[in-house]
């Protein structure tokens, strides 16, 4: 594969080779795989590209997603709602060639469990088959405020290597990611407050009831009993982050020195952890910690629990979107250069502030992923929550390479 296939994405040159002959839309066979000649905007070449990878083609992996976890809203087995607005032919991009043959298959010391995933590529879609057991340290589970230990589970999960963003806000979605490491992202909380309550212990951080949904970082009311990568177990014995990995990162992404892909996003494009480029075009502008765009709002929404019992930012609805006040969008990503993807590409980050990992994705999710996630573990959930003594909101911490 040429360099602008493994590096920037693109297509082969023998993608390219097997259409220089043919019109848009003739069939074509490249690498072995059958496909389509297609060119994603008029000015570019025509590309052999493999069925069921053009925008708005229908997967052959597609189907219903699994999972043991309901979301919130319509009922959608943890598939968001589709984005609204135009696909933009400007954000195509081919991702074949990119790790696609990511794997770890080794033994987590500290856990004394196999950690395994394996990343494939194949007809149009990105494959992985894991445990969710990562290879870094974690946190004691069980502890005070987490019952539930870690266990293997049983991880499928694809998505398409041909992403398109949309114009629209986003689709909203449950699990909006999965690490490399086969760990997948689940920013949301089951825990929940009702309206009126006297002392936060009232809430419910396990399955509670009330419309006030709790986050689980970046306050310090409510402990989850999370660890230093921001991740904790649910009850299932899946463990999950629910920000910035740390004990994925190199010692040079922890350091601001590179930008490390952390994940591959429910819509396919790539997630980076905190850190971009300075100017989204120029790759020697220089890292720094992207900003998110939301803050919390001017007052507590009508209903909420008090703020002398809630301080403000415990609570999703306490915080707002701002086109433009930070780097990136509502869905916590941009259009910029990134070193797999050297011309550009859309792309979401973990960042160190809320939404700390994205609620939406702006590619479609209706005919990929699919995503299978079951549990052995048996931990308990719990009722009742006390005052947490940690910020969720850390400063970047050391860790293990994944």
């Amino acid at each position: 594969m040429s360099q602008a296939g493994q590096r920037g994405g693109g297509p082969s040159e023998a993608m390219l080779k097997v259409c220089e002959a043919k019109s848009s839309g003739d069939s074509c066979i490249a690498e072995g795989t059958s496909g389509t000649c297609f060119a994603p905007r008029p000015e570019l070449p025509l590309a052999c590209v493999p069925e069921g990878d053009r925008p708005g083609g229908r997967s052959n992996r597609g189907g219903p997603e699994g999972g043991a976890q309901g979301t919130s809203g319509p009922p959608s087995r943890g598939r968001g709602a589709s984005n609204t607005g135009s696909p933009l032919p400007e954000t195509q991009a081919y991702t074949l060639g990119v790790l696609c043959n990511h794997s770890v298959d080794n033994i987590n010391p500290q856990l004394d469990l196999p950690s395994k995933a394996s990343w494939s590529c194949d007809r149009g879609q990105r494959v992985l088959s894991a445990n969710s057991i990562p290879m870094h340290s974690t946190g004691k589970f069980p502890n005070e405020n987490n019952p539930n230990p870690i266990s293997p589970q049983t991880v499928n999960y694809s998505v398409t290597t041909s992403p398109i963003a949309s114009s629209g806000p986003g689709g909203r979605i449950k699990r909006p990611a999965i690490a490399l490491n086969g760990v997948k992202f689940d920013p949301g909380t089951a825990g929940r407050c009702d309206d009126i309550i006297d002392d936060p212990s009232q809430c419910d951080l396990g399955r509670g009831t009330g419309r006030w949904t709790i986050e689980a970082l970046g306050q310090n009311v409510f402990d989850f009993g999370e660890d230093e990568n921001n991740a904790h177990v649910q009850p299932t014995g899946h463990y999950h982050y629910h920000g910035v990995p740390e004990g994925m990162l190199t010692e040079a992404a922890l350091r601001g020195q590179e930008m490390q892909l952390i994940a591959w996003a429910a819509d396919g494009f790539p997630i980076y952890a905190r850190f971009g480029y300075d100017s989204p075009t120029v790759m020697i502008s220089g890292l720094r910690a992207m900003q998110p765009s939301y803050r919390l709002k001017a007052s507590p929404d009508s209903g909420r629990p008090s703020v002398d019992i809630v301080p403000m930012g415990a609570f999703t609805a306490d915080w707002e979107y701002v086109d433009g006040l930070g780097d990136l969008d509502e869905c916590n990503g941009r259009f910029g250069v990134t070193p797999e993807f050297p011309e550009g590409i859309y792309h979401y980050f973990a960042t160190d502030a809320f939404p700390f990992v994205q609620r939406c994705v702006k590619g479609s999710i209706e005919n990929s992923p699919r995503s299978e996630q079951r549990g052995t573990g048996l931990g308990r959930g719990r009722r009742g929550g006390g005052r947490g003594s940690r910020d969720g909101n850390r400063p970047p911490r050391g860790g293990g390479r994944q």
